[in-house]
């Protein structure tokens, strides 16, 4: 069984930028594809961003395109999360998500929670209003 560790939330200013990262172990056979959401107060988990394994693809939600980047580092089975511009709206819990198996149709990327197979517990990013 997968085991995820999420790391490097806080609290920052609208505009700055926050690296979080996710550590994995456990691992026995490798996963199609480690993703990133998120969950607001009141809101549903929502997807974030998702890198696959191998050949590093990547996919992002709209709200995210152009500020968050992600990437992967194999060697330490370690993804992470590069959010520049924060805003206000992107406070949230921010979960990493294994995807063990790709889903049907378009590039194989999950985009809902229920989707993924193993979960971190969640790292807490705040931008102040």
């Amino acid at each position: 069984q997968v085991q995820l560790l999420e790391s490097g939330g806080g609290v920052v200013q609208a505009g700055d930028s926050l690296t979080l990262s996710c550590v994995a172990s456990g691992r026995t056979i490798r996963s199609f594809a480690t993703g990133w959401l998120r969950q607001a107060p009141g809101m549903e988990r929502e997807f974030v961003a998702a890198i696959k394994w191998g050949g590093g693809g990547t996919y992002y939600s709209d709200s995210v395109k152009g500020r968050f980047t992600i990437s992967r580092d194999n060697a330490k089975d370690t993804v992470y999360l590069h959010m520049n511009s924060l805003k206000p709206e992107d406070t949230a819990v921010y979960y990493c998500a294994d995807q063990a198996t790709p889903v049907t149709g378009g590039r194989g990327f999950a985009t809902e929670w229920n989707q993924y197979d193993y979960w971190g517990r969640g790292t807490r990013v705040t931008v102040p209003s």
